[in-house]
């Protein structure tokens, strides 16, 4: 009993001197072993690793993204707009990226990025809204409340903790949506601050001690307003300090401001940002716009990833891109393409494996009403990420259900 009790407060001794940014000879002092030493390692090095994830609202068509030119029932399915192979960024004999995207296409050669085929989910719901909230909670069919981002941050930090997510866009996500932490959320950092007349602005300055609270549910109005108020100050000063020679496009996809934060050291470990609108839905005249969406999008990720190399954080920082579902497999009359099911999903990031991951879908074999069969729960690319990035090797326990995973990370 007296050596296990040892081990224990050793253990913690040493993860607690790991997160406090105690090395590998201070830990030898403490009598560590070297096993242990390493764990330790390991924990503070999971411990700076950075998700980013990146929506693409709309409904991106996957087809036209990441082209099968070498498919013959590609162009029998798209005649009119389907693009021609001399037009492609090639990557191997069969594929090839939308002609704009040369940053995917180098991130892609540098092997910092996979490809996940055939994502999706079964009984798919063809409604933007619907299917975006099955994407965001990781649980089709369900009506689940938190999000899967907020999930991860729960499971990686239950007691909460301050600035541990950042949702950039106009209004909160249901990404974030979590049990014991409040995202921060904003567009605009010059303007994020509490609204209010100029005579009461000075009072939300001006917070009580919440160890002087009456009651449980006050202090926590009070912390939460406190955390509201010193995170816009934070931003807002990560963003005016924020220069860099790094070209982002003409889209940044907000990636510009992630970049701000993390140089300014934020605690953030979950970053949520995307290309919002609805942008990718695509149902008329689809081609000559989605092309130019795809450019910024490849523009702005392969800008971000430059520009975290610039900061030095190449290391810590891993990217996630999705949309809610793919587009139908054949052109309609007005030269676009309805809601679909199956579509690519794509992990970026140094320590990413590059390569092409899961079943592409058949292009012969679709469903009865048109569409791709998906050949990967989608949840399978969040159990990677959570798992093989984040390093929490339980992703059971944020996706309510165990998923094989892909060996995306080295």
């Amino acid at each position: 009993m007296k050596n296990s009790i040892t081990l224990s407060l050793t253990r913690r001794r040493l993860l607690s001197a790991a997160c406090s940014g105690i090395g590998l000879g201070a830990a030898a002092k403490l009598g560590m072993t070297s096993a242990l030493a390493r764990a330790a390692a390991e924990t503070q090095k999971s411990s700076n690793r950075i998700l980013v994830v990146v929506e693409l609202s709309g409904g991106n068509d996957g087809l036209n993204t990441l082209v099968p030119y070498a498919d013959d029932a590609y162009y029998k399915l798209r005649p009119r707009i389907g693009i021609p192979a001399k037009k492609l960024l090639k990557i191997d004999d069969h594929y090839g990226f939308s002609g704009g995207m040369k940053g995917f296409e180098q991130l892609y050669k540098d092997g910092k990025m996979a490809i996940v085929h055939g994502c999706g989910y079964e009984q798919p719901n063809f409604s933007h809204f619907t299917s975006m909230a099955y994407w965001h909670t990781a649980a089709p069919n369900s009506g689940e409340a938190l999000g899967w981002v907020g999930r991860v941050a729960d499971t990686l930090q239950p007691d909460g903790a301050q600035n541990f997510i950042i949702n950039i866009d106009e209004a909160q996500s249901l990404a974030v949506n979590s049990r014991v932490h409040t995202p921060v959320v904003f567009d605009d950092p010059e303007r994020f601050t509490r609204k209010g007349d100029a005579q009461v602005r000075p009072v939300f300055n001006e917070i009580a001690d919440a160890s002087a609270a009456a009651n449980p549910a006050q202090k926590f109005l009070l912390d939460v307003a406190r955390s509201a108020r010193d995170a816009s100050q934070q931003v807002r000063e990560a963003w005016a300090n924020y220069r860099t020679p790094v070209d982002y496009g003409i889209v940044p996809l907000g990636l510009n401001k992630v970049a701000s934060l993390i140089e300014a050291g934020m605690p953030t470990r979950l970053y949520y940002t995307g290309y919002r609108h609805n942008a990718f839905d695509t149902h008329v005249h689809q081609s000559d716009v989605h092309a130019r969406q795809l450019t910024y999008v490849a523009d702005a990720i392969a800008g971000f990833m430059r520009d975290i190399e610039r900061l030095g954080r190449a290391d810590d920082v891993s990217l996630l891109i999705f949309s809610e579902f793919g587009r139908r497999a054949a052109e309609n009359t007005s030269l676009g393409t309805d809601h679909g099911t199956a579509n690519l999903m794509f992990a970026v990031g140094k320590h990413v494996k590059g390569g092409q991951y899961g079943t592409p879908s058949s292009l012969t074999e679709l469903m009865p009403d048109g569409n791709l069969q998906f050949s990967a729960d989608f949840r399978r690319v969040y159990a990677t990420m959570i798992e093989g990035w984040l390093q929490h090797k339980d992703s059971a326990a944020v996706l309510r259900e165990k998923f094989e995973t892909f060996p995306i990370f080295v």
